[in-house]
């Protein structure tokens, strides 16, 4: 099992960004798939998460209104749509298969993830 996130980057406060995660080594297609986010001196927290079939989306308090998940079958990548910015959005971003009795604690597999600087 393997994730590798990319598309992070210094944006403004208020700017978007789109990140990408490809998965391999299970069956994406039957797979729930999360976004997750761990801010500096912070623990890892969950942001939202899109159902194996694409109808289900849910999101973090957080980051509803201003995030958005989508998913490529084909290319086995899930998308992380970032709008309206804000510095608190700062953190390192990760993508990982989603079970709704999991702890974020619970998940393993984790891959670098893409890191997301807001400047104000």
């Amino acid at each position: 099992v393997q994730f590798v996130e990319s598309g992070g980057g210094w944006v403004e406060l208020g700017g978007a960004l789109k990140l990408s995660c490809v998965a391999s080594g299970f069956t994406f297609a039957s797979s729930s798939m999360g976004w997750y986010r761990q801010a500096p001196g912070k623990e890892r927290e969950f942001v939202g998460f899109i159902r194996w079939d694409a109808i289900v989306k849910e999101y973090s308090n957080r980051v509803k209104g201003r995030f958005t998940i989508s998913r490529d079958y084909d290319k086995n990548t899930v998308y992380l749509h970032m709008d309206n910015l804000e510095v608190e959005d700062t953190a390192v971003y990760y993508c990982n298969r989603y079970y709704t009795s999991y702890d974020v604690n619970d998940y393993d597999n984790w891959g670098q993830g893409t890191r997301v600087t807001v400047s104000s």
